[in-house]
């Protein structure tokens, strides 16, 4: 069963038996079936689910609404594809392994299998991609759909050695083998990820509610242009170490990630704190962990400390309410960033009414955790908040 079906005219009018010809369809990943494995010979990639490529393919498939979007899908090379508009089915017909079956997309298809037991139907889609015709010249078209993307701009910093001051301010913390620096490193969190987060901590560029870090989660990338450009001009001389907000931002990096983990961690107590008779895990946007056929259940992993949690959070609610305790920090008398309360306590005190407002706002925003984050007027009310608990506490 598919939610779209399109076939996509080939572009030289060719038709008939032979002829290439494409066409895509949109899924719910529940009807993605489990035969597609029997057809992987034509996959050249090797899955290892566990590694950075699948970490992050599978954090995509269990939070928010937009795996369809942020996911390139599934390609299948076929010998024939029908489709019933009578039921909106779709079917697909293999006969040679040697040239039909998943040519990209192995990491997306096993981890939705995966998981399939994991989520509700209507909650993720996929795109599927089917070609036809195509085995003529299959061995070119499985090279080219496989072929890596040019070195990030990560990459090159790393070798400069630009986040040399980030794996000294993280060298004690359990999850700094975990951080992928540049391409192909095996870990499962992105250095774009880390500098998004320190990002919002800058007071520097945001010392008040004026003007909110909302790019730390609409533009990773603009993060860290900002950190590679700030390196850069430290390093022709047109600024001098003291200039660098990251520097004076290394005594509270290792408490900004552990109170990251609190948060994430504590989403549904907080929640139910002020809510007793909702549940946080109806909420869109928000998965919680399913039990399997032998009883067990499938917890998540907090992002950094790895602890076993039941609901996996989307980050368009995670990163306002952290954002948000930016209002706890100053400059001491040395120049360094300091906390002005103790924030654990201030998050465990005001966390139940941040978490309800984020939420509130989302299902205003039409039930919307990517529109939620990038939501202009939440950032600062929960900065806000913030502010006023600081000032009311001794």
């Amino acid at each position: 069963p598919v939610e779209s079906f399109r076939r996509i005219p080939n572009p030289y009018k060719e038709e008939g038996a032979g002829s290439p010809q494409m066409y895509t369809a949109i899924c719910d990943v529940k009807n993605i079936p489990a035969d597609l494995l029997d057809w992987m010979e034509t996959n050249p990639r090797k899955q290892n689910l566990n590694g950075k490529i699948g970490k992050k393919i599978k954090d995509s498939l269990l939070t928010g609404r937009d795996f369809h979007l942020l996911n390139r899908g599934l390609l299948l090379s076929a010998q024939e594809v029908k489709y019933n508009n009578y039921d909106n089915r779709m079917t697909v017909f293999f006969s040679d392994p040697e040239y039909h079956g998943d040519v990209d997309g192995g990491h997306t298809l096993r981890i939705i299998l995966e998981n399939q037991d994991v989520l509700e139907p209507g909650t993720q889609f996929v795109k599927i991609e089917v070609l036809t015709g195509v085995e003529s010249f299959f061995e070119d078209l499985a090279e080219a759909r496989n072929t890596s993307t040019q070195v990030k701009d990560e990459s090159i910093a790393n070798l400069k050695d630009y986040y040399a001051l980030i794996k000294k301010a993280l060298e004690n913390e359990s999850f700094k083998d975990r951080i992928n620096y540049m391409e192909n490193d095996d870990g499962d969190i992105e250095i774009s990820e880390i500098l998004a987060i320190l990002y919002m901590f800058n007071i520097n560029l945001y010392p008040g509610m004026d003007s909110c870090p909302v790019s730390a989660y609409s533009s990773k990338k603009k993060c860290c242009d900002y950190y590679n450009k700030l390196i850069d001009r430290i390093n022709s001389g047109e600024l001098t170490e003291e200039d660098n907000e990251y520097i004076k931002m290394t005594p509270i990096i290792p408490d900004i990630f552990k109170l990251y983990d609190q948060l994430e961690c504590n989403m549904s107590k907080y929640y139910q704190t002020k809510n007793p008779g909702g549940r946080y895990g109806s909420t869109i946007g928000v998965t919680t962990a399913k039990y399997d056929i032998s009883g067990g259940r499938k917890l998540f992993d907090s992002k950094f400390s790895e602890t076993k949690i039941e609901h996996s959070t989307p980050k368009g609610f995670l990163y306002p309410i952290l954002g948000a305790f930016r209002a706890l920090v100053e400059v001491d008398s040395r120049g360094n960033y300091t906390w002005s309360k103790n924030p654990f306590i201030i998050m465990e005190k005001i966390g139940p009414e941040l978490v309800t407002t984020t939420v509130e706002r989302s299902r205003q925003n039409g039930n919307n955790p990517n529109k939620t984050g990038k939501d202009t007027t939440l950032w600062p009310s929960l900065y806000m908040r913030v502010m006023m608990e600081k000032m009311l506490s001794r």
